[in-house]
């Protein structure tokens, strides 16, 4: 595998971003923003405070985890879907040396990168608008943590997307996968109130740990930030290899 033909896979789709970037963004940026208004600021009144911080300061760093996550998710499912079959840009690159596990790592890069983009975007309206007051300065590794979480989402949806007929299969995955773990991954409420079964289930869940590093990240306790980060690291590690496997199955048949 040749680093420069992933490096060309994952600069072209840098250039389309670059290109229609203001499109890209208006949707993964009001839609947590809004959550920091509605559910923080609205809620904070009634809700009070969480582990000793305001209810708007304990979802705000969930909020950037499951930013990069829906970042990633969207951009590796329908992104991915439609430059494979409807504009056949991947029969296009396996055309020139590129070969289809290149492409592949290159999407899967991609698709890590736009989600700590994102996440470094949410970050940054958290900081000014002081939704979290005298964060900790270890919050500067909160980007690396939203690329983290964003590699094992990105592979997650990738293989979805290889695997799915049509592009309204997503639907499924979107609502079956990806919003039980909004809901349960401790971002709107401390997951230590739900019964023991459900803790066991989250542990099991990518999201969970992004939640839980980048919230001690933010706030500089690191109870877990290591613990967090191995298993998002071995996850990435064992999901990305699939994508790349069912990729060659479906472009090479």
């Amino acid at each position: 595998m040749s680093a420069r033909a992933v490096w060309a896979v994952f600069a072209r789709n840098m250039d389309v971003f670059r290109r229609y970037w203001l499109n890209n963004l208006v949707s993964n940026f009001f839609e947590p923003f809004l959550y920091l208004l509605g559910m923080g600021v609205g809620m904070t009144r009634y809700v009070g405070g969480i582990d000793g911080v305001s209810y708007t300061a304990f979802i705000a760093p969930g909020i950037v985890a499951s930013t990069a996550m829906f970042a990633a998710t969207f951009e590796s499912t329908y992104g991915t879907f439609v430059r494979m079959e409807f504009q056949k840009t991947f029969d296009a690159m396996i055309a020139t040396p590129v070969n289809v596990e290149e492409v592949a790592v290159g999407e899967l890069v991609y698709g890590a990168v736009k989600a700590a983009i994102v996440g470094v975007i949410i970050l940054t309206v958290v900081e000014v608008f002081g939704f979290v007051p005298g964060w900790h300065y270890s919050a500067l590794l909160v980007p690396p943590a939203a690329l983290l979480v964003g590699l094992v989402f990105s592979a997650l949806a990738m293989t979805a997307s290889t695997l799915v007929p049509q592009i309204d299969h997503f639907n499924y995955y979107i609502t079956l996968l990806i919003t039980p773990m909004f809901v349960f991954s401790g971002i709107f409420f401390p997951l230590e109130g739900l019964p023991s079964a459900v803790q066991e289930v989250a542990w099991f869940t990518p999201l969970m740990h992004g939640v839980r590093m980048c919230r001690e990240l933010i706030f500089g306790t690191w109870t877990h930030v290591w613990a967090d980060a191995l298993w998002l690291a071995v996850a990435a590690a064992a999901l990305s290899w699939l994508p790349v496997i069912l990729l060659r199955r479906r472009l090479i048949r």
